[in-house]
């Protein structure tokens, strides 16, 4: 990349308490085709002045009475922003050492001293210029690659998570044949781990995750998974079986939200007395999403139609939750969900021209929902 050219265009702020010096600034800069010029002789206003214009250069006299340069400095280095670059080219006739150090610990960028060579102080201020420029240039290729960076991200979150929900429909469609039982699952969740408190973003990947929750039922066969009557005991240990085959499906990946899918899927079957499958564990050693799933699942398995049954009333499934609320289910959760449902049937509202809606049977056919 070949070095920007100073721009022209840049502001520049003059303090000298010098009005020869202030007058000498100027004509020389403006020979030198700059316009955007400002300055004072007057220290004290030097900050005010500052923050009016955010100029691209300071050129800053050390010696002044009453506000020192190495005060504006030191002032300035409360206002401007450490990834800023504003540079501060210093006139002096300070000489030692020691004052050099200070006015770079200060933040001075460059030095010239009394008396001092035009042509140098042209090239000074010019070489500071081009470094802004470079600066500005590169904090805008930051700024558009964030962008970039941004936005493809959430295009791959919205394709991952249109892709969950497409497999969630995938096994889905086996024993639900409107397609949105993990829909319903999923967002229920949701609405179950904000009411227990949880943190925006485990909410989210909650509701994405849970509709992983049946993924195993794909290697479940069809004489099983669709029967009509009773299954035999056999026939029950290979239906248990899909919390494993869901779990092995989602297995070793390095996607956190997979990875919360494999934990739902695996445990969402598991009783808060230990009754459950397959592993048998119980209370607080069940994660939390698996304990959540585990109600909002049998809820909306009770209240809709499937091969083997009818659905129930809402009332019935509700009662349901509350006699199995301690053995089956942890309490905490049965008590927040139930608070759900409590809101969602306040919110039906019947119209004479349309059917009551029944409670979560509303349709989903967004897959980024």
């Amino acid at each position: 990349m070949s070095p920007l050219p100073p721009a022209k265009d840049a502001v520049i702020l003059i303090v000298d308490d010098s009005l020869a010096n202030v007058e000498l600034f100027t004509r020389l800069l403006r020979g030198s085709g700059y316009s955007n010029l400002y300055a004072t002789t007057e220290p004290e206003e030097a900050l005010d002045l500052y923050a009016a214009y955010a100029p691209d250069l300071l050129i800053l006299d050390l010696m002044m009475p009453r506000v020192t340069g190495f005060d504006i400095l030191e002032q300035l280095g409360t206002i401007v922003d450490d990834d800023d670059y504003r540079p501060v080219l210093v006139i002096t006739a300070l000489s030692d050492t020691e004052s050099k150090r200070k006015a770079l610990a200060l933040g001075a960028h460059d030095f010239v001293h009394k008396p001092f060579d035009l042509q140098e102080l042209r090239l000074r201020i010019d070489n500071l210029l081009k470094t802004r420029s470079l600066h500005l240039r590169y904090r805008h290729l930051n700024a558009t690659l964030e962008h970039e960076v941004a936005k493809r991200t959430a295009d791959l979150l919205a394709a991952q998570n249109e892709v969950l929900t497409r497999l969630g429909w995938a096994a889905d469609y086996r024993d639900d044949t409107t397609g949105q039982h993990t829909v319903r699952v999923g967002k229920r969740s949701a609405k179950v781990a904000a009411e227990l408190g949880l943190a925006p973003q485990r909410v989210a990947a909650i509701h994405r995750a849970a509709r992983l929750h049946d993924l195993g039922k794909i290697g479940i066969p069809d004489s099983i998974l669709l029967k009509k009557g009773p299954l035999s005991t056999e026939e029950y240990e290979v239906m248990k079986s899909h919390t494993i085959i869901g779990a092995k499906l989602l297995s070793r990946s390095r996607s956190k939200l997979l990875e919360l899918s494999k934990t739902i899927a695996l445990t969402h079957h598991e009783a808060f007395d230990g009754s459950g499958y397959p592993r048998g564990i119980a209370g607080d050693a069940i994660p939390l999403e698996g304990r959540i799933v585990a109600v909002v699942d049998v809820f909306d398995a009770l209240t809709t139609v499937r091969p083997y049954k009818a659905a129930w009333p809402c009332s019935d499934a509700v009662d349901e939750l509350r006699r199995l609320s301690g053995s089956k289910f942890d309490p905490e959760v049965v008590e927040a969900f139930l608070r759900i449902i409590a809101a969602e049937q306040a919110e039906v509202v019947p119209h004479a021209d349309r059917k009551q809606r029944s409670l979560g049977s509303a349709p989903d056919d967004d897959p980024t929902a």
